[in-house]
């Protein structure tokens, strides 16, 4: 049986791909950093698996890989890897999509939890070894929003619904799906003016595409409640980071829990590190133990199904950017 050549983009000195040994002694593996490094391989290539490849690697790798017949990229966003190029290929992509999402669930509930208790004002009358007594949240009393809710916002929504919460979602189709049994009411994306007044907490979850950047901005700041909170575990540019960071200042909303930023890392210039309202992260919320190792394990799975002839998970809708 002729072997199978699977093409990496990624670095090879990269401990965690030493996984994808596992594909079994009848696959090529090659790995570079670039399309030029993965040389002659290209010819022959069927898999692409984008491990830390840009969108000009991947444009190189198209045009150099005549047998190609899948790409896999780790991430779950693709706003950084697509091109017309890979728009107009035929041959399929698929993402990372459920490797990172119960971890960012649990960032959200983190951020829910830090603000409900009010963990600022305790751990300040701590320093001031200052006796506080204030009223809490009871989240259960509370209204969680979800901008986007593909698979990291059913992982929110199942958390914030098992701790009582009402849960509203907010995505493109509005069709009953698996994971609406942990959502009290869908809203088209249309009317997302209409959900904004009615959260408590509002977790930005979307893929970055033209047109969900600044999807939140002054506009939609002003809708929501001045108590609210607002929250990113998406991409960074689909939050308007100015006008965020003027209704933190002015607290016309009352807090934020950040994972992602407009630019990362956040320049030392950026408003958002001298705000004492914003809980931040630094792109780390779903960084486990175990994060990279689990991509591994999903091409691997990924792998079998394409060799047995059956259906890809996560096959991106590449138009649709995510």
């Amino acid at each position: 049986m002729d072997k199978i050549t699977v093409a990496v983009l990624g670095e090879p000195d990269e401990p965690t791909l030493k996984g994808l040994d596992a594909l079994g002694p009848d696959v090529e593996l090659k790995i570079a950093k670039t399309a030029d490094g993965l040389g002659a391989a290209l010819n022959e290539a069927r898999v692409l698996y984008n491990w830390s490849g840009n969108r000009a690697e991947i444009i190189n790798v198209l045009a150099r890989a005549p047998k190609l017949e899948w790409i896999q990229t780790r991430s779950a966003g693709l706003d950084g890897i697509l091109s017309p190029e890979l728009l107009a290929s035929p041959v399929p992509l698929t993402n990372g999509s459920g490797c990172f999402s119960q971890s960012l669930g649990e960032f959200v509930i983190t951020g829910a939890l830090y603000w409900a208790k009010d963990l600022p004002r305790m751990q300040k009358a701590k320093a001031e070894r200052r006796w506080d007594v204030f009223s809490v949240d009871e989240l259960s009393t509370q209204t969680m929003g979800i901008v986007g809710h593909g698979d990291i916002g059913r992982a929110i929504s199942k958390r914030a619904k098992a701790l009582g919460m009402r849960v509203l979602a907010l995505r493109r189709d509005v069709a009953w799906r698996e994971g609406d049994q942990d959502v009290d009411q869908v809203y088209p994306t249309a009317d997302l003016h209409q959900m904004l007044p009615e959260c408590d907490y509002l977790v930005v979850a979307a893929p970055l595409t033209p047109t969900t950047k600044h999807l939140m901005s002054t506009a939609e700041f002003a809708l929501m409640k001045p108590t609210a909170i607002i929250m990113n575990v998406g991409r960074g540019p689909v939050i308007d980071e100015a006008a965020m960071a003027e209704a933190l200042r002015t607290k016309q909303i009352r807090g934020a829990a950040l994972d992602v930023f407009e630019v990362e890392p956040l320049p030392a210039d950026s408003p958002m590190w001298d705000l004492d309202n914003v809980l931040m992260s630094a792109h780390t919320a779903d960084h486990t133990k175990t994060w990279l190792n689990d991509a591994i394990v999903l091409f691997l799975e990924q792998f079998g199904r394409w060799r047995r002839g059956e259906p890809l998970q996560n096959i991106a809708d590449k138009r649709a950017g995510y």
